[in-house]
């Protein structure tokens, strides 16, 4: 199993936990619980796969399956202990992100397409999987929100390309650029880092006097 495969799996694990969490925290049954969690740790890749003209990843290996069923289980054992930490949704929601923007990268990569095209898949593959996870329990994308989300993909992306160029190992060009994300997402939510939100254009027609 290489380092890729490695960090695939447990990206799907994190994101997993996180649908899982909020699914839970919405009083979802077993089943619905485990397609959240599903879903928020397939939705990206799927996504980026779709674009780039692939087969869906995890449509050719059941691991992901498997991984999102021991996610379930692993939140139904310890859940009044994730149910005490606040932040458990968060932790593993941001190891999540910065986990698959790099499979994203990769998986971009492998397919002969350009650093630009490289950067979005990444951002796809780390952000979409939240997204979908909101839309399912009926809340608004963080994607769509201040926070620091899709853009903190995107940098990690940028991150992979800089380390790439500068001739840095494979694995350890990985490591920064996954580092990169998760870092940038807990910051920016630590110090209220947020972009700023696009006010409504007012109306320029003046009422007459």
């Amino acid at each position: 199993m290489d380092f890729i495969t490695i960090i695939d799996y447990i990206g799907t694990f994190a994101f997993a936990i996180s649908g899982i969490r909020l699914a839970a925290a919405k009083n979802f049954d077993i089943f619905g619980a485990y397609v959240v969690g599903f879903v928020t740790a397939i939705g990206g890749g799927t996504l980026r796969d779709l674009l780039l003209g692939l087969t869906p990843f995890w449509m050719e290996n059941v691991s992901y399956t498997i991984i999102t069923a021991v996610a379930l289980l692993f939140v139904i054992i310890f859940r009044k202990h994730l149910i005490r930490l606040d932040n458990t949704f968060f932790i593993f929601d941001a190891i999540g992100i910065g986990l698959f923007t790099v499979v994203g990268v990769e998986r971009s990569l492998a397919e002969g397409y350009p650093f630009w095209v490289n950067i979005i898949m990444g951002a796809i593959t780390g952000a979409a999987g939240g997204m979908f996870r909101d839309i399912f329990i009926n809340e608004v994308p963080l994607i769509f929100r201040k926070d620091i989300y899709a853009v903190a993909c995107v940098l990690g992306g940028v991150v992979y390309y800089i380390c790439s160029l500068a001739g840095c190992g494979h694995i350890l060009t990985q490591i920064l650029a996954a580092t990169s994300v998760i870092l940038t997402r807990v910051l920016s939510v630590h110090f209220g880092i947020s972009l700023p939100s696009l006010r409504p254009i007012e109306d320029a027609r003046q009422p007459e006097k």
